[in-house]
């Protein structure tokens, strides 16, 4: 990276870590790294969600719609950091939007990232039963109520529902934060139907900051991700039986782990370390996505177009927007093994013509997802952020 040396802006990172490390957590920390690698001072103001276990489930409800320790915690952070800007990532359950007004009684303008779909959806995910399910969008989320959509319970799907409701009444999320950081087009324009200001929505991606791939040969499909139902994966099994002589290689683990135990042609490594994950990316074909709900921007996908691998993915949200059929990659019916396998076949027939669409996808990633491109995005953001909040003030 080419390090910035000024001006330098002071930023406060808020996150609010979850039970089991992934990609957010990851986007989190490789954000603050590349802040600090251009000269910018950092602090991070954590909460963890392995302290619920300590708080019993009305301490949990309070905090959820209006946590005093944030409030008193970020007015501290506020006194002594004196950040230019707040940089908010996953702010449930502990955070809370307590962290808005704070920021906002002392003119310290707030960015958003909208990692997931919280904001609109108690599941975040926009599916249900298997299906992309749009029911709450724009809408006081009842139906998620009704339907325990977070996490299967009632009682806390009431406690997510009353924290959104509150806060629309509120207008904090219309008023309280400056800029929001949709992850592509496809998504900004679901929040935006939801609710969210779109002069205050802006598109910026996920990044990787890797090298330019060798020239080594390349063999067999990948699959990179959590094994579990909105992945896809029993559509990919499926394709899979379709295709007995195809070689899969599969890095990650998850709750639907054991569909893939009978299936020929299968390797498993499970969850293995990232370097692993990149040499698996360097050496393969493709990288099958079969993913069958509205993923806001699977880093797996950047990753494999950094190391010149082309990608398969469900023509679903915002995967048909990142991966160009027939370009960077292919694109098949999400759900339907039948042309995923018939995807699969050609790309394997195809070395040449897949050659070629990795060739793209490094470019792609070099125009639009490396660190250096990602950076000089983010201070726009910040500035209009920050200028924003100035102007408000007079």
């Amino acid at each position: 990276m080419t390090l910035r040396t000024a001006p330098a802006h002071r930023v406060l990172v808020v996150h609010n870590a979850y039970q089991h490390r992934g990609g957010e957590d990851s986007v989190v920390a490789e954000e603050v790294a590349l802040l600090e690698s251009h000269g910018h001072l950092v602090e991070t103001y954590a909460r963890q969600n392995d302290d619920i276990g300590s708080l019993s489930s009305i301490a949990v409800a309070g905090q959820t719609l209006w946590s005093l320790r944030t409030r008193r915690d970020i007015a501290e952070r506020l006194r002594s950091f004196r950040p230019h800007v707040i940089h908010a990532h996953n702010t449930f359950p502990l955070i809370s939007p307590s962290l808005y007004w704070a920021a906002d009684q002392a003119g310290v303008p707030v960015v958003q990232t909208l990692h997931n779909f919280r904001l609109m959806c108690l599941s975040a995910l926009f599916m249900r039963g298997g299906q992309v399910c749009e029911d709450c969008l724009g809408n006081v989320p009842w139906r998620g109520v009704t339907r325990a959509c977070y996490r299967g319970s009632h009682t806390a799907s009431t406690v997510l529902a009353a924290m959104l409701t509150l806060h629309r009444a509120l207008g904090t999320y219309r008023n309280k934060i400056a800029r929001y950081i949709a992850l592509n087009e496809f998504c900004r324009s679901k929040f935006i139907e939801g609710g969210l200001p779109p002069e205050r929505v802006v598109v910026k991606p996920n990044f990787v900051d890797f090298p330019p791939p060798d020239s080594s040969l390349r063999a067999g499909l990948l699959f990179v991700g959590r094994l579990s139902a909105e992945k896809g994966i029993a559509t990919l099994v499926a394709a899979m039986t379709l295709m007995p002589a195809v070689r899969l290689t599969v890095a990650g683990d998850g709750p639907e782990a054991a569909l893939l135990d009978s299936i020929a042609g299968v390797k498993r490594l499970g969850s293995v370390p990232a370097e692993t994950v990149r040499g698996e990316m360097s050496r393969a074909s493709v990288l099958i996505v079969p993913s069958i709900w509205y993923e806001n921007f699977p880093r797996t996908i950047v990753e494999a177009f950094a190391c010149g691998t082309p990608v398969i993915a469900s023509r679903i949200g915002a995967l048909a927007e990142i991966v160009r059929d027939g370009e960077t990659g292919l694109l098949f019916e999400p759900g339907n093994p039948r042309d995923l396998a018939d995807k699969m076949a050609w790309a394997l027939a195809h070395p040449e013509e897949m050659g070629e669409m990795g060739r793209k996808a490094r470019a792609q990633y070099e125009a639009e997802f490396s660190a250096e491109v990602n950076y000089r995005r983010l201070m726009t953001i910040y500035q209009e952020a920050i200028d924003e909040v100035r102007g408000q003030r007079g």
